[in-house]
């Protein structure tokens, strides 16, 4: 696939998406969870399945945790951290498969220069819309491995307050979603995204200035 088909591709699937995301709100999905909510097995089930189809509609990765908080409490955090990690592999690949061009130039240097693990735990950290990084991590060519792992370590903490805010819940609604974010939980992410960038900042900035 040439250059300008994978970027026309690119441009109608995006478009797409934000316009399926924008028709289906997620009042809609939460609505129907708070019945499925009342049969354990329904919920697991309609869980994986809301976190295979989540991209389409470009909801918040946070929905998964604040539902499966809402019906597990706080013992599905690590059922709602695997789901999330699932949620983010079908950007990841997409944008893996039609890398090319100068962004994928510049995402490489940024991996080589803070390493795969690293670069994507930090990204994770960092309050961003989580299709954005996972794109992003796919252009940059980062490996499925560190992918993987880096996602689950930077999205510990979100998944956490998601599971949290769904198992103080007494009904399921989107203005849920921004009750799960606390502001001195951003704060203190954002601090350890920069902590573990600041090295490779620091030494990619040295060798700039004295090329």
């Amino acid at each position: 696939m040439d250059r300008r088909r994978r970027l026309a591709v690119s441009s109608a699937l995006v478009g797409a998406i934000a316009a399926l995301g924008w028709v289906v709100s997620p009042d809609a999905a939460l609505s129907r969870l708070s019945w499925i909510a009342a049969d354990p097995l329904r919920l697991a089930v309609a869980l994986c399945v809301l976190a295979l189809v989540r991209p389409l509609f470009a909801w918040p990765t946070t929905l998964i945790a604040v539902a499966a908080g809402y019906g597990f409490g706080l013992a599905a955090i690590p059922f709602a951290l695997a789901l999330i990690v699932l949620t983010s592999v079908p950007p990841f690949l997409f944008a893996h498969r039609l890398r090319d061009g100068r962004l994928a130039s510049i995402g490489e240097r940024f991996v080589d220069e803070t390493g795969d693990l690293r670069g994507v735990t930090a990204s994770r950290l960092m309050p961003a819309p989580s299709d954005v990084v996972s794109a992003g991590a796919g252009v940059a060519g980062v490996s499925p491995g560190a992918f993987v792992v880096g996602t689950a370590i930077g999205e510990l903490p979100w998944a956490v307050a998601g599971v949290v805010a769904g198992d103080s819940l007494g009904a399921l609604t989107a203005g849920a979603l921004g009750d799960a974010i606390d502001v001195r939980l951003v704060a203190v992410a954002g601090i350890a995204a920069v902590v573990l960038l600041a090295a490779p900042v620091y030494r990619q900035t040295n060798s700039s200035l004295f090329e």
